[in-house]
């Protein structure tokens, strides 16, 4: 490395943030960027450690190491070929992933990780800055068509993959713009869409055709798909999301998060009221509001709930309270479990745990609050506690409990490709080839729900074996 004895005399200093009173004000980001002299510094704590482990935490193989030190060397150029080597979206992970690798840093075993996920993100907004991203145009035509359905990450990076190597795609999304839930799931003040529209332009350059508002399925056959393209790369996602089944569920006010999350990406992006929320809008603003969930969508929902003015924010979870810190010498390198405070809970939130919902209340068909209990757990076993019920005030109940795999009807009923036990589409990770010969899945549609970092590398993987499937062999790599 550049400086081998950085991590003995750097001190991790991370991105920091606007303050919540000024950022709430608004949906754009709102990160301060490192300068270029400290990321330089944050480059250097990366401390040649032999193996790597960092690899092991990153589903994409980003050879963590090699551009930590082009930074530290400021060769930024080759920092960002390297890591599009591995990686075709790297401002997204470097904006919404958790960043796995930094758990499994070396250096986390006895001080803090290599601030990777900062660092990633520098390199590739610094390639877009200075124009070094370019479309990379086949330089032949295979002949060969494919059919990407869904364009959230693992369906975008799939097409790239498969464009690149001269074969002609076509991306089928059922919205009226590409993104998938990093277009409508994921709030604009985490990342900007206009990050999404420049990849798509790249992509178009490169041979890829959108199909937007074009729901497979419904508006086009999976029998018109198999006559016209020599492939079919399911890439939907798991949008069949978690209901909450208690009495009073059914009340107006008890909504799932991604409705609400999306409406308010759609104003963002400049759409009319009637267009954003063609069933009926849902607003936080003079409300309390009760999020259902622990995890990213939860927080995202609080986030924007504060964002349109709600009189409270309650965050609820099921399981118990993390701990404060993890036991590293248990738990490295693997993601440890702990308690996780976002940038969206810093800007206000009532956060409880080992909260069992019981009951919406309302009255006149509306919300008036939440009936719940509190619960112990032992043996991994739910129990509640005697005499614990209580009622929180809400108008509009959130849940962002997660999803239940990919909605079977349309597409997949009409694929007719088997499913796993747990509702996926059921294929091997290495040929990702379906029960169907020519029909081919990845990312959430096949693993479950899971991160955009997963949907990128099953994405390119798919890509490989897509094309394996089709030249006989292939030079993507996996």
């Amino acid at each position: 490395m550049g400086k081998e004895t950085g991590f003995l005399e750097i001190d991790r200093q991370d991105r920091t943030y606007a303050d919540p009173a000024e950022r709430i004000r608004h949906y754009r980001e709102f990160v301060i960027p490192h300068s270029e002299e400290g990321l330089k510094n944050q480059a250097a704590r990366c401390m040649n450690c032999g193996i790597p482990f960092c690899h092991t935490g990153c589903p994409v193989n980003n050879m963590i190491p090699d551009w930590n030190h082009l930074v530290y060397e400021s060769d930024w150029r080759s920092a960002l070929e390297n890591l599009h080597s591995t990686n075709n979206f790297p401002e997204f992970t470097g904006r919404v992933c958790p960043a796995p690798c930094e758990a499994a840093c070396t250096l986390n075993i006895t001080d803090q990780p290599v601030t990777i996920k900062s660092i990633e993100c520098a390199i590739v907004d610094r390639g877009w800055k200075e124009g070094w991203i370019e479309p990379a145009v086949p330089a032949h035509k295979t002949g060969k068509c494919v059919a990407v359905v869904g364009s959230g990450p693992a369906g975008l990076a799939c097409a790239q993959q498969l464009a690149r190597v001269g074969h002609s795609v076509t991306v089928f999304e059922k919205s009226d713009r590409i993104g998938g839930l990093l277009r409508y799931g994921i709030p604009d003040f985490k990342m900007e869409k206009h990050l999404i529209n420049r990849r798509a332009v790249q992509m178009e350059a490169e041979g890829v055709t959108f199909k937007t508002s074009t729901e497979v399925g419904v508006d086009v056959s999976i029998k018109s798909l198999k006559e016209n393209f020599d492939a079919i790369v399911l890439a939907g996602g798991a949008e069949n999301a978690r209901p909450l089944q208690i009495p009073g569920s059914e009340l107006s006010g008890v909504r799932q998060a991604m409705e609400f999350l999306t409406q308010q990406n759609k104003r963002n992006a400049g759409d009319e009221e009637q267009r954003a929320a063609p069933r009926g809008t849902i607003t936080a603003t003079g409300k309390d509001v009760i999020v259902i969930g622990g995890g990213d969508t939860g927080s995202d929902c609080v986030g924007t709930a504060n964002r349109q003015g709600a009189r409270s924010v309650t965050q609820i979870e099921i399981m118990p309270r993390p701990p404060e810190k993890e036991d590293k010498a248990l738990t490295w390198p693997d993601w440890p479990m702990k308690l996780r405070t976002s940038s969206s809970h810093e800007e206000g939130v009532d956060r409880d745990w080992a909260v069992l919902t019981k009951e919406v209340i309302g009255e006149n068909g509306t919300v008036t609050g939440l009936k719940c209990a509190r619960i112990e757990w032992q043996d991994g076993k739910m129990q509640e506690i005697a005499g614990s019920e209580f009622v929180l005030p809400a108008d509009l109940i959130l849940l962002a409990m997660g999803f239940l795999g990919p909605k079977k009807t349309g597409m997949l009923d009409q694929a007719g490709v088997a499913l796993t036990d747990r509702g996926n589409v059921a294929t091997d990770t290495i040929s990702y080839r379906t029960s169907e010969p020519a029909i081919f899945a990845c990312g959430d549609m096949r693993r479950g729900q899971s991160l955009v970092v997963w949907a990128i590398r099953e994405g390119r993987q798919a890509a490989r074996a897509v094309d394996e499937a089709l030249m006989g062999a292939s030079e993507l790599p996996r």
